[in-house]
């Protein structure tokens, strides 16, 4: 972003600690570390249930590997919900304590993930894009891909195929209107292209490429 000239003037980022690092080293890096920062359970990463907190190998022993194939990569099927006395439910975490509890998840499909960014989208960041040249949204795999699916219009099955690489600065021009004109990533095409390929891996449980 640095080398592109590319100065955001304020920042939207999920709850969770990996896009608050992320966020933190981008800015730091950019000597820009005093750049307003906006946070919100909508862009955080997708709740995957029952399965959250397990490895790939844990949770095809447990539920089969093609069940988990199909919860990773459809876009409106959910994985066993958690139940809310489990720890793993966002009811037991400070961070949620404000929300109403109806608003928590107990597991997300893509699908809901979509639903619950876009208000987000709405009230939130396209405010500050009408302010601002540049605006930057650190959020993670499927919170990024309902942005994308927002943004690109693209179907139900089309997004499920979208492989966000983990890192990557994938940047939008927009036009008066808030729609894409184009769009593009930042950094080495072949890294981008190794990043994608590895995160496709992740989803389909199979093992990344080697270079």
């Amino acid at each position: 972003m640095k080398a592109a000239k590319l100065r955001p003037s304020v920042v939207h980022e999920s709850l969770l600690l990996r896009a608050i690092q992320t966020t933190q080293l981008a800015l730091a890096e950019m000597e820009m570390s005093w750049v307003p920062v906006k946070r919100s359970w909508r862009l955080n990463e997708r709740h995957y249930g029952a399965l959250q907190g397990l490895n790939k190998q844990q949770t095809s022993d447990q539920y089969g590997e093609d069940k988990v194939k199909v919860w990773r990569r459809s876009y409106d099927v959910r994985p066993p919900a958690l139940d809310p006395s489990d720890e793993r439910h966002p009811s037991h975490d400070p961070r949620y304590a404000s929300l109403p509890p109806e608003v928590l998840p107990s597991s997300e499909c893509l699908k809901d993930v979509v639903e619950r960014m876009l208000p987000y989208w709405y009230d939130a960041i396209v405010p500050d894009l009408l302010l601002y040249p540049c605006v930057l949204v650190s959020a993670h795999g499927n919170s990024l891909r309902a942005l994308v699916k927002h943004l690109d219009g693209l179907g139900d099955e089309e997004v499920v195929e979208v492989n966000i690489p983990t890192g990557v600065p994938r940047v939008y021009e927009l036009d008066g209107e808030l729609r894409p004109k184009a769009w593009r990533y930042l950094g080495d095409p072949d890294e981008v292209a190794r990043r994608a390929a590895a995160v496709k891996a992740q989803a389909s449980g199979s093992k990344p490429p080697t270079t």
